[in-house]
């Protein structure tokens, strides 16, 4: 540890008297330190020692249980990830521009179309249970990493026993969910087992133990039945996890850090939703009037008032007077309490507030900014799902399909590029079309982007969009009509400026 530093009057206190001076520097020494580091009566300083490992261990299946519950029980939670898996995913799934390239860096076009008509067909049906397309399972697989913090899928090619791939080319993946990698299984003979994931000295995944049967689906609540798993090499399973710390193996709902929000607020809104419903209930009172003018009668009976609309009370006796009593309900600060919160929900969940609150005010610019900002993010979780899930499936598809011999490669392809693709994750909506294209246009006139690139911002294909112009031309030709016939009718007319508008002008 490095001597604290002495000032001029330190050492000249030290030279003085050298107790006090050793004092002097002890007291410095002490209060060198972050004020957060010691807790007080106001603040219970609380910590995190485990490894990441351990705290998952402790907490991962409760968080997957509690999300799951909520995500079935609580209309905001469900809007949260369904807002996530339409930005990440959305509604056609990760779209994918296959680019293999010839030696001289050139695009192969043709082979590159005989990629996309296997990867099509290959789509309708990619999963073992045949009951999803591959835009639906891409939904699935994100709404279970999201949820549940992780998610898996094994890759199966060839020639498989009692398994039909259904499609040209011979490859299939199997979806499986978290609960199926057993969390508390680990060993170390023969193998170093982690939390159902087998790891080498290095801590990198060689094999992952899967167990034959649910334990959800055969009623046991060990979730380790003797002899019932399987081990699954790591070159054949694909991993897709929310984690925030190096060497954690499993991964942690993106609910967890706002689950207790959750809880709150949907109690909040329950008991606000209660008392409004009570209050509906409209009661009334009888005021007497004052003690002077009341005279009680023992042998008055029960009088019983029905409410009807637009009554008239004609029989109140002297003095009587009918009263309401006011719930102030429904709540006006409801609402302000419950966007508070949802902002804190957006914030550690991710999506943007405005498509979880649904409630777009402000100006363009302010709108335009949020959205700017939420597709950072919405970016980043795609592109771990490109990494994790979509760009592995796609490499091991066309290298399955080229040994298969459905992919005829011409001579002069660079072999390392066969699998080359673009990956094109759901385009940033456009808020005023007008103000995007002109601004989308300028910079590809100004060579600033590409004419594919703006096709692909718009989650398009650029090969499929030229095809379908082309195609499109050739029937206008075909049928008389001019290529710009928009523009000729008049409809396409730029509106010229007006010279009297100040805010028109250059």
């Amino acid at each position: 540890m490095a001597a604290p530093k002495l000032t001029l009057v330190d050492r000249m206190v030290a030279w003085i008297n050298p107790v006090a001076g050793i004092q002097r520097a002890h007291a410095r020494t002490v209060l060198s330190y972050y004020e957060a580091a010691k807790p007080d009566r106001t603040r219970k300083g609380r910590r995190a020692v485990g490894t990441a490992n351990h705290e998952v261990l402790q907490a991962g299946a409760t968080l997957r249980q509690t999300a799951r519950h909520l995500e079935q029980n609580y209309d905001l939670a469900l809007g949260v990830l369904n807002t996530l898996v339409s930005n990440v995913v959305g509604p056609t799934g990760i779209g994918i521009e296959p680019q293999p390239r010839r030696a001289d860096g050139s695009i192969d076009d043709d082979l590159a179309r005989q990629i996309l008509g296997l990867w099509k067909d290959w789509c309708t049906n990619p999963e073992v249970t045949r009951q999803h397309d591959w835009a639906s399972a891409q939904r699935l697989l994100c709404r279970s990493f999201f949820r549940d913090g992780e998610v898996f899928a094994q890759v199966l090619s060839g020639q498989t026993p009692g398994l039909n791939h259904g499609t040209r080319v011979p490859l299939s993946i199997e979806m499986i969910e978290a609960d199926l990698v057993p969390m508390d299984y680990n060993g170390s003979a023969p193998a170093t087992v982690v939390q159902g994931i087998e790891v080498n000295a290095w801590g990198a995944p060689t094999g992952y133990h899967v167990l034959k049967v649910s334990p959800l689906d055969s009623g046991t609540t060990s979730m380790v039945v003797g002899g019932q798993t399987k081990r699954i090499g790591a070159a054949n399973m694909l991993h897709l996890k929310n984690v925030h710390r190096i060497r954690q193996l499993r991964g942690v709902s993106v609910f967890a850090s706002v689950l207790n929000r959750f809880d709150d607020l949907k109690d909040y809104e329950e008991s606000e939703r209660i008392a409004a419903k009570i209050a509906a209930s409209m009661a009334a009172f009888i005021r007497k009037g004052t003690p002077d003018l009341y005279q009680p009668d023992d042998a008055q009976e029960q009088r019983y008032l029905k409410f009807r609309p637009g009554m008239i009370f004609d029989d109140l006796r002297p003095g009587e007077e009918i009263g309401t009593i006011d719930t102030n309900r429904p709540n006006p600060n409801l609402e302000t309490y419950r966007s508070g919160q949802l902002k804190a929900i957006a914030a550690g969940a991710g999506p943007t507030f405005s498509s979880i609150a649904r409630t777009y005010d402000g100006t363009y610019s302010a709108q335009r900014q949020e959205l700017v900002e939420g597709y950072a993010i919405y970016a980043t979780l795609a592109n771990e799902f490109i990494g994790r899930i979509v760009r592995p499936i796609y490499e091991q598809f066309v290298a399955v399909a080229a040994i298969s011999g459905l992919l005829k490669v011409p001579a002069g392809i660079k072999p390392e590029s066969l699998n080359d693709a673009t990956y094109m994750p759901p385009a940033m909506p456009w808020i005023d079309p007008k103000k995007e294209a002109e601004a989308w246009g300028l910079l590809e006139d100004r060579c600033y982007v590409s004419g594919p690139e703006v096709i692909r911002r718009r989650g398009g294909n650029p090969i499929d969009t030229l095809e379908q112009q082309s195609r499109w031309m050739r029937e206008k030709q075909a049928q008389g009509l001019p290529a710009n016939a928009g523009q000729q009718a008049g409809g396409a007319q730029p509106v010229p400026p007006d010279p009297a508008d100040p805010d028109q002008q250059d």
